[in-house]
């Protein structure tokens, strides 16, 4: 059985720092692309970054310079290293892994196993 357990999250003022962790178990972080969504009150789910097997990263617009994504392969455990926090990072954080190298957080089907969530508050 698969879990992905998120921790880190918290309530921070604008500018802080966070990082959100996720631990696998029942899955192998080197198997395939993993990634962190996230999704607001009242807002659609969206994509905050993706790692691949071979390491590259990819990041949505509105956190690119400011986030970074890592794992590490020997902790079966996926990162999401949070700078300059702003208000409008306040989301709920999820983690999500898949199979493949195929990974999308507008399309729920693309990941296979995705966590319970990590709440993050930014106050301004």
């Amino acid at each position: 059985q698969v879990q992905l357990v998120e921790s880190g999250g918290g309530t921070v003022q604008a500018g802080s720092s966070l990082r959100l962790s996720c631990t696998a178990s029942g899955y192998t972080t080197s198997t395939g692309c993993m990634g962190w969504c996230r999704q607001a009150p009242g807002k659609e789910r969206e994509g905050v970054a993706i790692i691949y097997s071979d390491g590259r990263a990819s990041y949505s617009d509105p956190v690119k310079g400011r986030f970074t994504i890592s794992k590490d392969n020997a902790k079966n455990t996926l990162y999401l290293e949070m700078n300059s926090l702003k208000p409008e990072d306040t989301a709920m954080y999820y983690c999500a892994a898949s199979t493949g190298q195929y990974c999308s957080c507008m399309n729920p089907r693309a990941f296979s196993y995705w966590g319970q969530g990590t709440q993050v508050t930014v106050s301004s």
